[in-house]
């Protein structure tokens, strides 16, 4: 039998992840509260009930996002810091990250384009150690002659950070462009690709 506590945890958890669908692809200006209740099929006062407010629920939405990067973050700092192809596994890591809910990638686009300033702030929080770790393995790279001189390491991260975010979310409608049924492999490949080149690292180098 499901507790009245579980019960009511269980709408949150609904209204939360409608929002965040609701949210990516229509917008918040264009997502109404009435729109997310009939999403879940619940009242409008059932989600005011969890969420006090629409802006309320857009704070939740994007909180509840940075909690998966915070629990992603670990790996990416590991691949960071790993041995042999950390390269891949830290694009790799990224692309999961976003492609495992494209809905995230949307969100975030739309957050950067609407609230700027309010993105920035919580973004800068949340990329920063990963931004720091990914940054000093290009540095060493450079000193070792492993990955170009005229990288400036940084900048070329958030670049990368950009460029899979814009192509998770684009994908569905990037992949339809392509023949095949190998399409989605094709795509996120020649990602990793223009991502290598530009770092000037060859395929089957160590670094």
């Amino acid at each position: 039998m499901v507790s009245r506590v579980d019960a009511e945890d269980d709408v949150r958890s609904r209204v939360l992840a409608a929002a965040t669908r609701l949210f990516a692809n229509r917008g918040f200006d264009g997502t109404s509260v009435q729109l997310i209740a009939d999403e879940v099929g619940v009242t409008k006062p059932a989600v005011l009930h969890h969420f006090s407010s629409k802006e309320e629920l857009r704070r939740a939405v994007v909180g509840n996002m940075l909690d998966h990067w915070q629990k992603t973050l670990p790996n990416l700092l590991l691949a960071a810091t790993a041995g042999d192809d950390r390269f891949e596994r830290v694009i790799g890591e990224l692309l999961r990250f976003f492609t495992a809910d494209p809905d995230r990638a949307r969100l975030v686009a739309r957050e950067m384009l609407d609230r700027p300033a309010e993105i920035r702030t919580l973004l800068k929080s949340a990329v920063r150690p990963w931004l720091a770790a990914v940054s000093g393995y290009i540095e060493r790279g450079k000193n070792s002659g492993e990955t170009s001189t005229s990288v400036d390491a940084e900048a070329y991260v958030i670049h990368i950070l950009l460029l899979v975010i814009g192509a998770s979310a684009s994908q569905a409608v990037a992949l339809a462009a392509l023949d095949g049924k190998d399409a989605k492999l094709r795509y996120e490949r020649e990602l990793l690709r223009i991502a290598r080149s530009s770092l000037g690292i060859q395929k089957g180098r160590r670094g």
